[in-house]
């Protein structure tokens, strides 16, 4: 493989895009949580709060540096919402 094709190959299939991946899908599972809190099998509203205040602090992170990180950001978007959202619907 030439060093420009494993370069390439590597940049796609490259550790931060599997995190930025695996963080969106941890905070997706929070869909079944809100369900549960919704249909009255309520949750513990501790752990999605602090995911909540986690994703806010990681998105500010990314967005605020000079160079925007943009996996950062784009992986922890869903914990602000999904996070509140499991939080809420705990209560």
């Amino acid at each position: 493989m030439k060093q420009m094709e494993k370069n390439k190959y590597i940049q796609l299939f490259s550790v931060g895009r599997i995190a930025t991946l695996f963080s969106i899908l941890m905070y997706v599972s929070y869909i079944p949580q809100i369900i549960n809190n919704l249909a009255g099998v309520r949750g513990n509203p501790i752990q999605p709060l602090c995911a909540a205040i986690n994703s806010i602090l990681w998105v500010t992170y990314g967005a605020i540096k000079p160079k925007k990180d943009w996996p950062v950001v784009i992986a922890n978007v869903p914990g602000i919402f999904l996070g509140l959202a499991a939080f809420l619907t705990a209560l």
